[in-house]
């Protein structure tokens, strides 16, 4: 699953694949945005970790589920 995040003031996004679902990663940025936190992490399917501050967040793109082709299409 492809992710792209947003952070304000800069001209660059995080982009990333992860093997969580997208029911997962939408309700760890709900459950951050709800409760006031101050940052929440994401992990990549290389297993490393992105720590997201939430007051910098500007969006969240969370990619379609279905897996990529390969090869030609004709």
């Amino acid at each position: 699953m492809d992710i792209r995040i947003g952070i304000t003031n800069s001209a660059r996004e995080i982009t990333f694949e992860s093997s969580q679902s997208a029911a997962d990663i939408q309700a760890i940025v709900a459950q951050a945005l709800d409760s006031d936190a101050k940052h929440f992490t994401l992990k990549d399917d290389k297993d490393n970790l992105y720590v997201i501050p939430v007051a910098s967040l500007g969006y969240v793109e969370i990619g379609a589920e279905t897996p990529r082709r390969v090869g030609f299409v004709a």
